[in-house]
């Protein structure tokens, strides 16, 4: 379990709010001891944040113990250095400046603003602020500058606005509308529930699901979602969903289970690294969302390890001759897809040169690689998922009737897909297993999902994903609840071994 505690200089500047005895004064903090297995997780709100000063060595302390602080001492000596943070604003959104600009001091008129001065000055909560036109400011800002309460002097000097000032604050500063908006961000921001006592049933272990509720195609449906929760709580773990917004509240969870579709330049690999530094169990890891998203990667580092896959090349934007060379060594029907392509999306069939000329035209708009692949035609895909090592549940993915894929995209985003058929795992071919296993191994321990074409004796692995769709009643359709106590078993099974180490 995690423990947050709340540093304040006095008891008194926490009068407004709630007493809870997660809330100490510096003097205490400084006397205070945990086990050594304990998460704790610290929000230092003393007055002042100065070099040597309570707040600073609040947030030294917290360091050397172990404890996770907001804000860090990187934080505190990064705001004291105003060359960090003199951003120009100017690609801000059209709705922040025109806030600035009707927030700011008027230039009277007739006046020459040339050499004019604005002035704005606000206060963000954990990222959170009460003007909506500046929410993505406010985000920004506290992603790069982790601090509870933040004030911030935005400056128009002639004709760009930037930040002149930020500093941190304290709840002693604020004014009573100032302190409800405070205990509001800090209420959303942990997932302790200071303001009210309740009785909480305590559990071992902490792990927090990273979901989208807005995603088209999640990996996981609700159903799988809830299912998970409960094969967790079974097992003594406290499964919690979170999204994006949750980024900062990662230490105070033991483990973190990706179920939103990963990809690098996106906030599913920036928590999967939070996560990892942060020494928690981590499902993706940043390793295999690296290897498995791309696939100009994942099929070098199958071919250089002699996995079986449909025959492949890798051209480039810059070559002249790419639609000769797929001509020449793989023929019609060809398919060619962008390297970080999910859900049969940014994948193309063509029958003849015209349609891969035009094919490998729209695609190089989008990447400067290219795969191109054979066609091989199959009724339907494996889906090996694999755990740890170890094959968990087989699935058959049918092609959508008339269409060569399982996944059909239509017009206003609808998406059809083909049929399904859950095996146990010892009625699938020896070989098909074998070749999961293979290609996971080459990747890491993770929880994986092998795409596999088998015709025959042959057996051709198309792709290996980082994080493998697991619904209610598709993949868990032969072990049902089982599955989803599999998965908690691992992650118990890793926490147990980090808290032991």
């Amino acid at each position: 379990m995690s423990r947050l505690l709340i540093v304040v200089d006095r008891a008194k500047d926490w009068a407004p709010y709630y007493p809870s005895e997660d809330v100490l004064t510096f003097d205490q903090y400084l006397h205070f001891t945990a086990p050594v297995s304990a998460r704790v997780r610290v929000i230092n709100l003393c007055q002042s944040a100065r070099y040597l000063s309570q707040g600073y060595y609040c947030s030294l302390l917290a360091e050397a113990r172990g404890h996770n602080v907001v804000p860090s001492v990187t934080t505190l000596n990064d705001l004291s250095r105003k060359g960090l943070f003199s951003l120009e604003l100017e690609e801000l959104e059209s709705s922040v400046i025109e806030w600035l600009e009707a927030s700011g001091a008027a230039v009277k008129p007739g006046e020459d603003d040339r050499g004019a001065t604005h002035k704005v000055r606000i206060r963000t909560y954990f990222g959170q602020t009460e003007h909506p036109d500046l929410k993505p400011v406010a985000r920004v800002l506290f992603d790069r500058f982790p601090s509870p309460i933040l004030e911030v002097v935005f400056r128009k000097r002639r004709k760009t606005w930037q930040i002149e000032s930020m500093k941190p604050a304290s709840p002693a500063d604020l004014d009573e509308k100032e302190q409800d908006a405070f205990a509001a961000a800090l209420d959303r921001f942990s997932s302790i529930v200071w303001r009210k006592a309740r009785s909480r049933r305590r559990y071992r272990f902490d792990l927090a699901m990273l979901v989208n509720p807005d995603e088209q195609l999640p990996p996981s449906d609700s159903d799988a979602l809830a299912c998970f929760e409960k094969a967790g709580k079974k097992l003594g773990i406290n499964v919690e969903r979170i999204t994006k917004r949750d980024y900062m509240r990662l230490p105070e969870y033991d483990g973190l289970f990706i179920r939103e579709t990963t990809a690098i330049d996106h906030h599913t690999y920036r928590f999967a690294r939070k996560a990892e530094a942060e020494g928690m169990v981590v499902i993706d890891d940043p390793v295999s969302i690296l290897r498995c998203t791309n696939k100009v990667y994942l099929a070098d580092l199958l071919k250089n390890n002699r996995i079986p896959t449909p025959k492949t090349l890798i051209l480039s934007k810059e070559q002249k001759d790419s639609a000769s060379q797929v001509m020449e060594q793989i023929g019609f029907p060809a398919v060619v897809k962008i390297p970080d392509g999910a859900f049969s999306r940014g994948v193309l069939r063509a029958e003849n040169e015209t349609e891969l000329r035009d094919a490998l035209k729209t695609l190089f708009r989008q990447s400067a690689l290219v795969l191109a692949q054979e066609y091989f035609y199959t009724e339907y895909d494996w889906r090996i998922g694999v755990l740890g090592g170890r094959a968990i549940f087989a699935c058959k993915y049918y092609m959508v009737k008339d269409h060569w894929q399982i996944y059909q995209h239509g017009a206003n985003q609808q998406v059809d897909s083909g049929g399904f058929e859950t095996l146990p795992t010892y009625e699938v071919p020896r070989n098909v297993i074998q070749a999961a296993l293979n290609s996971t191994r080459l990747i890491g321990n993770g929880l994986y999902g092998v795409d596999i074409k088998q015709a025959g004796n042959r057996v051709a692995v198309i792709e290996v994903n980082d994080n493998p769709n697991i619904d209610g009643d598709v993949e868990d359709r032969f072990l049902g609840g089982e599955l989803y106590t599999l998965v908690m078993q691992e992650f118990l099974s890793r926490m147990e071994e980090k808290r032991r180490r």
